[in-house]
């Protein structure tokens, strides 16, 4: 049985960041999108997701939530997923 390949360090540290927000809706949702999608990203969608998750937690809240529109410099495909992504408890048990 093979084994994912590890990930390298600025990987996991995103995955901690995305997991460790400071409010648990966030934590779920940016968090278990990282784990579920950061194997995967190429380089160019780890710089942009570093940008993203730099941006505070009232921002991102606001358009995960759908309360604002999505600013148009972050209005991408790794969003979009990201928008579209559904945190489902038993996914992480």
């Amino acid at each position: 049985m093979s084994q994912a390949p590890a990930l390298d360090d600025r990987r996991r540290k995103l995955i901690y960041r995305a997991s460790h927000r400071g409010t648990k809706e966030m934590d779920l949702v940016l968090g278990g999108y990282v784990q579920k999608a950061i194997a995967g990203l190429t380089e160019a969608e780890v710089d942009e997701l570093e940008a993203i998750i730099a941006l505070p937690d009232p921002t991102l809240s606001a358009w995960l939530m759908g309360n604002e529109p999505v600013a148009p410099e972050f209005d991408t495909k790794l969003m979009a997923s990201i928008l579209s992504f559904s945190y489902k408890p038993a996914d992480y048990s």
